[in-house]
């Protein structure tokens, strides 16, 4: 892949893939991005139970999702990352992620997720497990109900099999009663279909430089 690195507007990287011309993280700023979508919007809004939360990401990337909510998080967390074209280790070492995410072990935690081999469950602190599984979603058997979806895939226009009603099916029959889906994405076929498979569905504020971002609940 033919990938160059980039400060977005709050000091944070973000990569550009010029095969598909997206970039992994919003160029108005990555980590206010991230810690607007998914950690507002989808950690702190479910319910917090007894038992450890299942969350599992669909695009897991650079990691900046799963190191936030690592040093957000007051549960237990099982973390599921998908990712079907992991980065290099080269490419992650040079990510300011561990400068620019202010929290104490910030630094320690990035590296330790992406030390960690894939497909194999690892404690990364006392709250935090992580399994990295190189796939797609399309491949993937969800084989544990899942309490909190991060769907960051690339967008509709440039990865159109990502966004199919088929994998919205798969993902919200998995998933716990009261779960929440959260995306970046905002399209109105995108809400239209996550509602028809039986989300019920809420247009939200989104982070700088977008106007709106969606959640789905299953009730």
């Amino acid at each position: 892949m033919d990938l160059r690195l980039i400060i977005s507007k709050d000091g944070s990287h973000t990569i550009y893939r010029k095969d598909i011309d997206e970039t992994y993280h919003s160029r108005h700023g990555a980590v206010q991005e991230a810690l607007h979508v998914f950690i507002s919007k989808g950690l702190k809004e479910i319910e917090k139970p007894k038992r450890p939360i299942n969350i599992l990401e669909v695009g897991f990337g650079t990691g900046l999702n799963a190191l936030l909510t690592c040093v957000n998080s007051t549960s237990e967390v099982n973390y599921i990352g998908l990712e079907a074209n992991p980065l290099s280790i080269k490419v992650l070492d040079s990510l300011n992620y561990d400068a620019t995410v202010i929290e104490d072990n910030s630094h320690e935690v990035f590296k330790n997720i992406h030390n960690s081999p894939w497909e194999t469950l690892c404690s990364i602190t006392s709250l935090f497990s992580i399994k990295k599984v190189e796939t797609t979603i399309q491949n993937f058997e969800i084989t544990q109900p899942i309490d909190l979806v991060y769907y960051d895939a690339f967008g509709p226009n440039s990865q159109a099999e990502m966004w199919d009603i088929s994998i919205f099916e798969k993902i919200y029959k998995a998933m716990r009663p009261q779960g929440v889906f959260v995306t970046y994405c905002a399209k109105g076929q995108v809400r239209r279909d996550l509602k028809s498979v039986g989300f019920v569905m809420e247009r939200l504020e989104g982070p700088p430089g977008k106007r709106e971002m969606l959640r789905g609940r299953k009730l």
